[in-house]
């Protein structure tokens, strides 16, 4: 027993030793979202150790930040949509671009976006779209809308809705014919109680995050559940009944970002680890483990012919039309968050 614990205080303080003369960062993003070989080879380029911390929610991640997680991450991987939040916030730093030569590999639609113009602050990471992961044979695919979650006549079966609230309301606004970035708060009341109403059907297995609701239709609990799709490929990679499809409707298309940020206890490597995912092997690495689009204009020029023709993860042109981003709400969040706290507590 005291042997083990002194191999446990001798890894706490190796890691703390790394961490202070500066061969270890920390990085925050959603979970099963890197190759686990992709940090190792990292380190074993740089000397620079790499320690994985996840969350499922963009709201869970920010109100960590907040609340002094901004000290404790180096590199941060968040979605469009709240990146201007995290700057207003003074949460992330400028980047010296100096140091991250592989952004000329960045294709050019993700280049200057209007929640960052300049990439003052960031460069993408990722890219996907949010739809529905069903089971074949349970559902009619040319059938489905959102209605399969928001309609008690549509509902196949046991669903979940997806535990991220700037997304779900998105979708509920859509679903009634509302813009998705709507700040209107009568628009934002009849979401809720959509919301409300969908969670108390008998059929809903409540909210969760992707990577928890792709389970669920693994396992045969749910017959269709609400994720993103890059969740939805790697199911569909193991069980070949499950598909994966946007409404014809349309959806959310959202891109991921890396971000440093401003307490980073080692922004140089941060700045190293940034410009490695950006590398064109390193993002085609990437994309293939974890089955989302990259922004990656060689990385793209890198993968299989068959990952490229997956639908589900580059949609076809008609499908892309009907996509939307979500846009930062200022002000109006305030009102997003009440809604979305009347939602999960009623």
């Amino acid at each position: 027993m005291m042997r083990l614990l002194s191999l446990i205080l001798l890894m706490f303080v190796m890691t703390a030793v790394h961490a202070a003369d500066g061969k270890q960062i920390t990085v925050y993003m959603y979970s099963e979202y890197i190759d686990p070989a992709i940090p190792k080879q990292f380190e074993q380029a740089t000397g620079i150790a790499v320690r994985i911390d996840v969350y499922e929610a963009q709201e869970e991640m920010l109100a960590k930040l907040r609340a002094g997680g901004a000290a404790q991450y180096d590199v941060v991987v968040a979605s469009d949509v709240i990146v201007p939040a995290m700057i207003t916030l003074g949460l992330v730093r400028r980047l010296d671009q100096a140091k991250i030569p592989n952004r000329a590999n960045v294709d050019a639609q993700f280049v200057d976006p209007e929640f960052d113009i300049g990439n003052v602050y960031s460069w993408p990471y990722q890219w996907g779209t949010v739809g529905l992961l069903y089971k074949k044979g349970a559902v009619d695919p040319k059938m489905v809308s959102w209605g399969a979650v928001f309609d008690p006549v549509q509902q196949p079966g046991p669903f979940v809705l997806m535990d991220e609230m700037r997304t779900q309301l998105a979708l509920a606004l859509h679903h009634l014919g509302k813009p998705m970035n709507s700040r209107s708060p009568a628009d934002l009341k009849a979401a809720g109680d959509l919301l409300i109403t969908a969670k108390h059907s008998r059929k809903c297995l409540g909210f969760d995050g992707g990577v928890g609701a792709k389970n669920k239709v693994m396992a045969g609990e749910a017959t269709i559940a609400v994720v993103y799709n890059g969740d939805a490929v790697r199911a569909m990679a193991e069980d070949p009944q499950l598909d994966f499809i946007v409404p014809s409707e349309g959806g959310v298309i959202a891109v991921d970002n890396l971000l440093i940020s401003s307490g980073a206890p080692n922004p140089d490597g941060a700045h190293a680890f940034i410009d490695y995912i950006l590398d064109a092997k390193v993002g085609a690495q990437l994309s293939l483990f974890n089955h989302y689009a990259t922004p990656n204009r060689v990385s793209r020029e890198l993968l299989p012919k068959p990952e490229l023709a997956n639908y589900a993860i580059y949609p076809p042109e008609r499908v892309m039309r009907v996509l939307q981003y979500l846009e930062d709400l200022g002000p109006a969040t305030k009102l997003y968050d009440e809604v979305w706290t009347a939602v999960k507590s009623r």
